[in-house]
């Protein structure tokens, strides 16, 4: 019974994620984190689906792995983030609470991405500097 909750969890993770791949400001890669995280305790053969998706399989992996994202990627998404929220709070919504609580999450998700999200570049070189004092030893 735990088994299939851990399924449909991961099924309803890979269906978020899919939508988040059309819909801006939507993460994508969270929910296939969570997915494979939800596989990884039901499914073996649904764990590897995930992992060996083209697009974020290896976003996954890099999760994973502790390597974080992309510099590249964060300032890509960083941007996305504050394009759908400009245009949403500026144009789209007509309620000032509205709009202040869509500039809230905007800005909580832009200070996720800087603040939670490690750096992919920092990551592996903080790696390497730690590889290399460990051989000077």
């Amino acid at each position: 019974m735990i088994r299939i909750a851990w399924i449909v969890l991961g099924c309803g993770a890979v269906g978020l994620g899919a939508i988040g791949i059309v819909v801006p400001g939507l993460p994508t890669t969270v929910f296939f984190v969570a997915a494979a995280a939800c596989f990884s305790k039901s499914s073996p053969r649904l764990e590897a689906w995930v992992l060996d998706l083209p697009t974020v399989g290896p976003m996954v992996r890099d999760y994973r792995a502790g390597l974080g994202m992309a510099r590249r990627t964060k300032v890509w998404a960083i941007a996305v983030v504050a394009t759908v929220i400009t245009i949403s709070a500026g144009f789209l919504i007509d309620s000032a609470v509205v709009q202040a609580a869509v500039v809230a999450a905007g800005v909580v998700g832009v200070a996720t991405i800087l603040f939670w999200v490690p750096t992919r570049e920092r990551v592996l070189e903080k790696r390497a500097a730690e590889h290399r004092a460990v051989e000077s030893v």
